[in-house]
């Protein structure tokens, strides 16, 4: 997967590509799909939620240009593979997920491979996590309409926020620094991501 799926398509931050081999994806879906665990798509864990294509969460993951210290708020916690990989890369993760069968399985994986530096609540991700905030990295692993403000109320000074936004049919990645409490939006790559849902996006 990473050699194939990653490192060719341009994936380089070697603490990413060591994460993603070293995350084992196939605990994050269901027993039935295992065998498809490693291919280059997204597949479905119920709900209408899936666990997003290798190569985007190393692409999102290298965007928030990790070094091991941050304090990481995740948005979309869906299967927790995401939260992982965070885990292995930043000091600390906050992940909110708003279907709370997903987040109590997902909470199961996690503490199942050890990643006892991360931490999920059942709750509207749009509206960010006050008690934990600020943030020093955010990723949102769901599609909106925009950043909702909350969220860029929460991300530190100098901090980065990287998510999906655009029409429910596809997205491009926004990046939003934070310097001086003024922020500065940019572009990566388009991507379809399921729908952000909360008081900040879109409706159930």
């Amino acid at each position: 997967m990473v050699a194939e799926q990653l490192v060719k398509r341009g994936i380089s931050d070697p603490a990413v590509l060591e994460a993603m081999r070293n995350v084992p994806r196939h605990l994050f879906v269901d027993e039935a799909l295992r065998d498809r665990a490693y291919g280059d798509h997204p597949l479905p864990i119920g709900d209408g939620q899936t666990i997003s294509q290798p190569f985007m969460v190393a692409r999102m993951t290298e965007l928030l240009q990790l070094t091991g210290r941050e304090k990481v708020l995740e948005i979309g916690t869906g299967s927790g593979y995401q939260a992982a990989v965070l885990s292995r890369l930043a000091a600390r993760v906050c992940t909110i997920e708003r279907i709370p069968r997903l987040a109590a399985r997902a909470r199961q994986v996690l503490e199942s491979i050890g990643a006892s530096n991360v931490w999920v609540r059942a709750a509207d991700g749009t509206m960010g996590w006050v008690d934990e905030a600020p943030f020093d990295r955010i990723v949102v692993a769901a599609g909106g309409p925009r950043v909702p403000p909350p969220l860029v109320d929460q991300l530190a000074d100098g901090g980065r926020l990287v998510m999906p936004v655009g029409p429910e049919e596809a997205q491009r990645l926004k990046i939003v620094d934070k310097r001086g409490g003024q922020t500065q939006e940019s572009e990566d790559s388009g991507c379809v991501f399921v729908k952000l849902i909360g008081k900040y996006a879109w409706e159930a």
